[in-house]
């Protein structure tokens, strides 16, 4: 095989054998298939498109790209602990994405008290922040008893 054909997004059974073992794949079950990753973009599209679009230009620099930062982390975080192989090295970086929705929160309330969002703005992010905790945490702890499980 040629590099033009093994970069033509042809499959090839050779190159598909280097991924993970087939006893491990479910091709119906992805990151994105995790009621987690999906409530916690919701946060990120809030974020991006109703409240970073409110935000003064002189806060491009500052709180505007902290947004940026922490909204797409906590997705980002999900999908790559999701793809480790060993459970515990994925609960980290599920515990880094709840670190950024606490992240975001703060940023949420400080742009409300800069006077940048609505109260009413302020209290669908809250909801929203809050409901992906929950469930976030729910994920970290179901992670967590397949661990005591498998040692048990």
């Amino acid at each position: 095989m040629n590099d033009k054909e093994l970069y033509s997004g042809e499959s090839d059974e050779s190159i598909l054998s280097v991924s993970e073992p087939v006893e491990f794949y479910d091709s119906n079950k992805d990151f994105i298939t995790l009621e987690a990753w999906k409530k916690c973009r919701e946060v990120k599209l809030l974020f991006y498109l109703k409240i970073i679009p409110l935000l003064p230009k002189e806060e491009k620099f500052n709180l505007d790209n902290q947004i940026r930062r922490a909204s797409v982390s906590i997705t980002a975080n999900i999908s790559e602990g999701y793809g480790r192989f060993h459970y515990q090295e994925g609960i980290q970086f599920y515990r880094i994405s709840r670190a950024s929705l606490y992240e975001l929160k703060d940023h949420l309330i400080s742009c409300y008290d800069f006077g940048y969002i609505t109260d009413e703005l302020k209290i669908e992010g809250e909801n929203l922040i809050e409901s992906a905790k929950r469930t976030l945490n729910g994920y970290i702890n179901f992670v967590k008893r397949k661990i005591q499980n498998e040692k048990s």
